[in-house]
């Protein structure tokens, strides 16, 4: 930092905030701090009464923070994103679709682990609209060593660390099981609950079939549900673990390759996943999904239905958050279920 006149900090970097007082107009901050002084800066600021300025002197080798925000920023900008106008150093995007947000963890946190650099997003894998904020970058310095940002591109690697995914699988296949709901004793309340949650999304439910109970019955309707035109198969019913409960079993049978029985959620615990060889997901839904506010399918369908295939390890931390708090008035997803 230096002393300077007026006249001569063009291309200057200002260390603090300038204050301009219009008389029965304005007061506050004409030029903010961390401004690139220009030539027409100058008649404004003495006019203000600034003969001397503090002023950083911008070295070979360093970068201003407005610079080093649109270098962060390009590590985490992909399709679908809308960029801020740089203040003060900082850059937001925020979605231009409806989709799911994904984050990359593991290279965000070696980008962070950097001094004095910051990348924050909102967490991922929830879902986002236009217009919603995703993240914001910036430095901590006025300025900063561009090394620190070859180190961060570095570790960000080749592609950004941010995505929205729009949602493209757009029908559905469901398959009611009970034999008291086949059989007409009580009304199916299931089917309207997931017709709700998929539409949300933009699925429709093309096929719906009752089905008693039996895992030949259940394995009978799912394999004429794969020979219909749809984008993922539903089984609602005989999801736990009484001895007739088939619904689990009739999954394997129909040649799905299931990549979890069970999850650390709760509600949703007995959820079942599997993939068909053709890629089209294959879900067993618990009983939860029923009555509960949320549950362990409202935390996966949106990446399901954009398309991403989860892994085991998708839901092993799930674990984290995945207790349902049960609030009197739920907020679902502004809370901490599933960490969205």
């Amino acid at each position: 930092m230096k002393c300077i006149k007026t006249e001569d900090a063009v291309g200057h970097v200002l260390c603090h905030d300038m204050t301009q007082i219009i008389p029965g107009v304005s007061k506050g901050p004409r030029f903010r701090k961390g401004h690139i002084v220009t030539a027409e800066d100058i008649p404004v600021l003495l006019s203000m009464g600034k003969e001397q300025l503090y002023v950083w002197e911008l070295q070979p080798g360093f970068l201003h923070e407005n610079d080093a925000a649109e270098r962060l920023c390009a590590l985490c900008q992909n399709a679908s994103m809308r960029k801020s106008e740089t203040k003060e150093g900082k850059i937001e995007l925020s979605s231009d679709i409806d989709g799911v947000f994904l984050v990359d963890t593991e290279r965000l946190n070696a980008v962070n682990s950097i001094d004095e650099i910051m990348i924050a997003t909102r967490r991922g894998n929830g879902i986002v609209h236009p217009g919603d904020k995703l993240c914001g970058t910036r430095v901590i310095p006025l300025i900063i060593r561009e090394e620190k940002l070859r180190q961060a591109e570095q570790a960000a690697g080749g592609t950004p660390i941010l995505e929205v995914r729009p949602f493209t699988l757009k029908t559905a296949a469901v398959v009611t099981t009970g034999s008291e709901v086949a059989k007409g004793r009580i009304p199916d309340s299931f089917t309207p609950v997931v017709e709700r949650k998929l539409a949300a999304l933009g699925i429709k439910m093309t096929e719906h079939v009752l089905v008693e109970d039996g895992m030949e019955n259940v394995a009978a309707a799912i394999e004429q549900m794969k020979n219909k035109p749809v984008d993922m198969i539903l089984c609602t019913g005989g999801m736990s673990v009484d001895p007739d409960d088939s619904t689990p079993g009739a999954i394997k049978q129909s040649g799905a390759d299931i990549v979890t029985y069970g999850a650390p959620v709760l509600p949703g615990a007995m959820f079942l996943l599997g993939y068909y060889a053709d890629g089209r997901p294959v879900m067993g839904l618990p009983g939860c999904v029923m009555y509960a506010k949320a549950t362990i399918f409202d935390l996966v369908l949106p990446r399901i239905a954009a398309g991403v295939r989860l892994t085991r390890r998708d839901f092993v931390t799930l674990g984290e958050g995945g207790l349902c708090l049960g609030c009197e008035v739920c907020t679902y997803p502004h809370c901490g279920f599933g960490g969205v």
